[in-house]
């Protein structure tokens, strides 16, 4: 009989960001704390590493406020997107339970993690070439709109990449392209409804030049995420 692979085996990620469907199957189908464990770990590490570029603008101390929120951003999307998606992947055709569920989407925001890791030299370039919170009050504001579509940027694109690289995994799952596009979809709705509502609740990221840095906002239900990336675009391309 072969012997299973360590769960907590810091190369299994290698293979995850690879997307092998058959090894990723297995996995699923022989569920392990200890395997949760090290993908919470990648993400803590690449989310946070994200997350501390991302405050850097404001100030080291909103660096480590946004290392230590973002990667909880991503935890408790994770937790209500594997709830939501444990309900509504089998009436999709893909039966899952919600421990497998949790699996499977802990897997997408790994491999999301990883890819926002590795996007934080970037986005310090980007800081660092953006005016600073100290100049005049006009470069300011165009510059921390910059920063917020930029990291929406980011997010997004490391998110639907993530997601769509486990394709192959949920049509060997479902049988089906059609259901694996399904589910992907819904993956991507739940991670944008939720994602972006959490994120809304726990800010400031980037931390706005006309507050003082603050850990959490003190009107956390004031606005919606969406106004705020509206008139972030609009003050963008509206500017002469």
């Amino acid at each position: 009989m072969k012997p299973a692979a360590p769960t907590f085996d810091p190369g299994q990620v290698s293979a995850l960001l690879r997307g092998e469907p058959g090894l990723l199957q297995d996995w699923i189908r022989h569920w392990s704390a200890g395997r949760m464990f090290l993908y919470g770990a990648y993400i803590l590490l690449g989310a946070g590493t994200f997350g501390a570029a991302i405050g850097a603008w404001r100030g080291p101390e909103q660096a480590v406020y946004t290392a230590l929120k973002f990667p909880l951003v991503i935890l408790l999307t994770s937790l209500g997107n594997a709830l939501l998606n444990g309900m509504l992947a089998p009436l999709l055709g893909l039966n899952l339970g919600f421990r497998q569920s949790l699996l499977v989407i802990f897997m997408s925001f790994t491999i999301a993690a990883a890819i926002l890791g590795s996007f934080s030299p970037l986005l310090l370039f980007i800081v660092w070439n953006t005016p600073p919170p100290n100049l005049s009050a006009h470069s300011v504001s165009l510059g921390y709109d910059f920063m917020q579509l930029a990291t929406v940027g980011f997010i997004a694109f490391a998110g639907v990449v993530a997601n769509v690289r486990l394709v192959p995994l949920l049509q060997t799952l479902g049988g089906s392209r059609a259901i694996a596009y399904k589910v992907l979809l819904a993956w991507l709705a739940g991670n944008l409804f939720l994602g972006s509502q959490i994120s809304w609740i726990l800010r400031p990221f980037i931390g706005n030049p006309r507050t003082p840095i603050e850990f959490l906002s003190q009107h956390p239900w004031e606005g919606s995420f969406y106004e705020s990336v509206f008139h972030a675009l609009q003050h963008l391309l509206t500017q002469p």
